[in-house]
């Protein structure tokens, strides 16, 4: 049976019949011309250029997908696609204003998140240029001497060597650092003000490292790529 009431979204032909039924019990048809199949007045259809760059700025703030779902008035697994897209896109190393060979001071501290369930730990490694207020080093993993090297290994070469390093009392941090540049501290002392102020920063603007909160992260990769997102951010508005 051909339809002359509908036209192929594809090609233009109306050289259309019905194909059977979607899931949903719409009437599928196909273009006998080149072969597309549709449905009239389909519930999905894909997000706009504008909506996307609202979701992504959206992303940005303590907005979960859920919340940024029925803002745009579209389905959540709409928005999960566009993440999980994008996740794979973002750049996993610091990018910071270029810095001369001379003494720089940075603090560096740990942030509990978790991914899937709370026996799933990850923490966030991070240091920052005092002066600057730039995070020049990012790590999400294990709370081990392993994440204090991958840590030290993102930061810039020339805060590997000229950097005076400052950490709380937590063991890791003495097995990696050079002794001659690394100074343990207390949290009173205030040579780790700016970085535990940076932790608050963090967990107030991406809601899945909020302590108590449904919008976590239930894939890794996800949740790497949304503190990196967020970092990436932070350091170029501080450059504007």
């Amino acid at each position: 049976m051909t339809l002359e009431i509908n036209c192929c979204p594809n090609c233009g032909s109306e050289e259309v019949s019905r194909n059977g039924q979607t899931r949903h019990h719409k009437q599928h048809y196909k273009c006998r011309e080149c072969g597309r199949q549709f449905v009239l007045n389909p519930a999905w259809k894909p997000i706009t250029k504008q909506q996307k760059e609202l979701i992504s700025r959206m992303l940005l703030e303590r907005i979960s997908q859920a919340g940024i779902a029925r803002v745009l008035q579209v389905s959540e697994d709409t928005v999960q696609r566009y993440v999980n897209s994008q996740a794979a896109a973002v750049k996993k190393q610091v990018e910071v204003t270029p810095k001369q060979k001379k003494r720089l001071s940075v603090q560096m501290d740990e942030l509990w998140s978790f991914v899937d369930s709370k026996g799933n730990q990850q923490w966030v490694w991070l240091a920052l240029d005092a002066q600057t207020r730039e995070i020049v080093g990012v790590h999400i993993g294990e709370r081990s001497a392993v994440s204090a090297q991958a840590l030290w290994n993102s930061m810039p070469p020339v805060y590997r060597q000229c950097a005076v390093i400052y950490t709380d009392h937590w063991s890791a941090y003495d097995s990696v650092l050079p002794s001659k540049r690394h100074r343990s501290v207390d949290k009173d002392s205030g040579f780790t003000s700016y970085i535990e102020r940076f932790n608050c920063t963090i967990r107030q603007r991406v809601s899945r490292l909020v302590r108590k909160s449904l919008a976590f992260s239930k894939k890794l990769e996800n949740h790497i790529a949304a503190i990196w997102r967020f970092v990436h951010h932070y350091n170029a508005n501080l450059q504007l």
